[in-house]
């Protein structure tokens, strides 16, 4: 592990700051009771480090006033069901993008099946962004919300979510966003960019564990909870409370998940996100430029770093890319990902389906540029192979 050259930080951030692995380590020694159950000081210190997150995320986001709206869960899929399946009603329209991960995808799909309701698809050009103007052109009468990414899973687009967030406010149609690939990454102002859910994973980059993830829910935002259990508050209730944070959550929280996300978070702040974003782009721009040096390479939707995280998708003619991630893992020792990376639609619209898939390189703040120039030397005598 010492000398892996780790290039999947899309999937999971690693390693994480030492900062965070020390805190989760002291804090589940020392408070790894259960939160907001009891009344012994452990369990109220416990609970504090949860409300301490709420708040910390909370004014991450400018998401709002209300601490309690910002929720906790498994992951950003867990979050995208409970808001999808808690919004939808019999007869809505859903308009979503071509760009999205399967964990927006199969909850339209399941209720679209179900009969529940009918979904637009929007498609994205070859720079790989979506255009607003097709957004306002599908609402309709019946369109409860748009669903869609901040940025790309696979081509790493940042897609233009505040004018999106202008048009619906302007048809009063609900704008949810997947910031998995964004949070921690560059700046998001829920309230600026007229964003009425957002959905957040914890192990990306905002340097968390995995497990962990949640959503901001603004005022007036009609969810409904589907899920019902133990709150710790009022027990003699028969019907699961309808206040937040209880909505969206029920059972014991992870609070070890927590605690890492708090961490996290706090070494994010203190390290400057813009300056973490400045280091991995130039990182990501020599990457980028390496690669499409080489021969017999294709790259997608990477024709500049702007408007763009760290993600490059690429294919070597000749190759399938499940057979070029063993090579750069067993030859090379170099981790990346292969396939369609739970984003099947934006593959077939790359045409990339057809070859099962690509691969993704995707840089996180402890890649050095040594890691990036072995690889771009990898890649090179991979495909001088087929020479």
């Amino acid at each position: 592990m010492d000398n892996l050259i780790y290039l999947d930080n899309s999937a999971t951030t690693y390693p994480k700051p030492e900062p965070v692995y020390q805190f989760m380590d002291t804090f589940y020694r020392t408070h790894g009771v259960n939160p907001g159950r009891s009344g012994f000081d452990a369990a109220l210190e416990a609970e504090e480090i949860v409300m301490n997150t709420r708040k910390m995320l909370t004014g991450f986001f400018n998401a709002g006033e209300d601490i309690n709206r910002l929720t906790f869960s498994y992951n950003a899929s867990d979050s995208l069901n409970m808001i999808i399946q808690g919004l939808a009603v019999k007869g809505d329209h859903v308009i979503t993008t071509m760009l999205e991960h399967n964990s927006v995808l199969r909850p339209l799909y399941h209720l679209g099946m179900n009969g529940v309701i009918e979904v637009s698809y929007i498609g994205f050009d070859s720079k790989g962004y979506i255009n607003p103007d097709d957004i306002k052109k599908a609402i309709r009468k019946n369109t409860k919300m748009v669903v869609m990414n901040h940025c790309s899973n696979v081509i790493g687009t940042i897609q233009p979510v505040a004018e999106v967030g202008r048009i619906c406010k302007e048809a009063g149609v609900l704008l949810i966003v997947d910031s998995t690939q964004s949070a921690g990454s560059i700046p998001i102002d829920m309230q600026a960019m007229g964003i009425d859910a957002l959905i957040f994973t914890g192990h990306k980059c905002l340097m968390g564990p995995t497990g962990i993830g949640g959503s901001y829910v603004r005022e007036n935002v009609p969810v409904k909870y589907t899920r019902f259990g133990g709150t710790g508050v009022r027990s003699a209730q028969k019907t699961h409370l309808e206040e937040f944070p209880y909505r969206l959550e029920c059972g014991t929280l992870n609070l070890l998940g927590v605690a890492g996300l708090n961490a996290g978070v706090k070494w994010i702040l203190a390290n400057d996100m813009e300056t973490l974003q400045k280091k991995e782009m130039a990182l990501f721009e020599k990457l980028r430029k390496g690669i499409q040096s080489i021969e017999n390479v294709i790259t997608y939707c990477a024709e500049s770093a702007e408007n763009h995280n760290p993600i490059l998708c690429f294919n070597i003619k000749g190759f399938e890319a499940g057979d070029v991630g063993t090579i750069l893992d067993v030859d090379y020792n170099i981790a990346c990902r292969t396939g369609l990376h739970c984003a099947p639609n934006v593959h077939a619209v790359l045409g990339t389906d057809k070859i099962h898939g690509s691969i993704r390189l995707s840089i996180g703040h402890f890649n050095t540029e040594e890691h990036i120039d072995k690889t771009i030397n990898a890649v090179k005598e991979i495909a001088e192979l087929r020479k």
